[in-house]
């Protein structure tokens, strides 16, 4: 048992040294590394020709920071941890549901359902399970002490969407792992999910302005992102307000929306910000002092 997961975690750590050499590499339409950049760059681009907050330096606050953060916790992490933990993690529970004689978990089938029908259902269910997990970061003392890394941000951009701590990886990947697999989805759907959310994270936290009408009810957007990380929270909202990643329905239903204004220049952060690190080592290791 023991020598099966030395060889997982082995095979973890060689498996994604060679993909992420392939993609740094190889440019190819579902490279994920040069497709972030690009995504990136494009919401960049809109914050320099059309800003909302247009008194907001071009490269503002902590920018050169929070682009660290996009690659930290996207490549460089998985490459020193995540994706050998995880892997074992996964293996040791389908090794414990064996112990019970289930061999395979899934509690529901969708592969009878068409494509669009699957990946429909995997991003609603997913986001859901974030906005939930979201509300768990602010409502829970161990875990906002990690979530503070991410509400540090003064002034707001495309790339404070990728400042958090790797715990959070940790947190939001366990919480999400039962529910999702026990529906039977596949790798790549979640590829096109995840992709897709990560674009619209750039939008919601980029200083840019794009009313959506009818669809601000639906899809979180940066007018309405932007009260989720004001400072001075609001009476009646003790933990916060608009929790949603990509869609702002879960808020409307629930009653945690709050938009009371433009917010185009409200005060960014949290109680108690002036004493929080700066420096990325020091935010990285402050919630485990803490």
């Amino acid at each position: 048992m023991l020598e099966k997961y030395l060889d997982i975690i082995v095979n973890s750590y060689q498996g994604y040294f060679n993909y992420l050499v392939k993609e740094i590499t190889t440019l190819s339409w579902h490279n994920y590394f040069y497709g972030l950049i690009a995504v990136s760059l494009f919401f960049y681009a809109l914050e320099l020709i059309v800003p909302w907050r247009k008194n907001q330096p071009k490269i503002r606050k902590d920018f050169w920071l929070d682009g660290f953060y996009m690659f930290f916790n996207f490549f460089i992490f998985p490459l020193i941890l995540f994706i050998a933990v995880s892997n074992v993690a996964s293996q040791a529970f389908n090794d414990f549901l064996s112990l019970f004689g289930i061999a395979n978990w899934a509690a529901i089938s969708v592969k009878s359902m068409p494509k669009w029908g699957q990946l429909l259902l995997m991003f609603f269910l997913r986001d859901f399970i974030q906005w939930n997990i979201h509300r768990l970061l602010h409502r829970t003392p161990f875990l906002w002490e990690f979530h503070k890394v991410h509400h540090s941000v003064k002034q707001m951009g495309f790339a404070a969407q990728l400042r958090f701590h790797w715990m959070e990886n940790v947190v939001y990947r366990t919480l999400e792992f039962i529910p999702l697999g026990m529906i039977g989805f596949g790798l790549q759907d979640f590829f096109i999910v995840h992709v897709f959310a990560l674009t619209v994270g750039h939008f919601n936290h980029a200083n840019f302005k794009m009313p959506l009408g009818p669809l601000k009810y639906i899809f979180n957007n940066p007018q309405m992102h932007i009260w989720h990380h004001v400072k001075e929270l609001p009476p009646g909202y003790t933990y916060g307000c608009n929790y949603g990643l990509t869609l702002s329905l879960w808020d409307y239903l629930f009653k945690t929306d709050y938009i009371p204004g433009s917010g185009r220049d409200i005060e960014l952060g949290f109680a108690g910000d002036e004493t929080f690190p700066k420096r990325f080592v020091h935010q990285v290791v402050y919630p485990f002092i803490k």
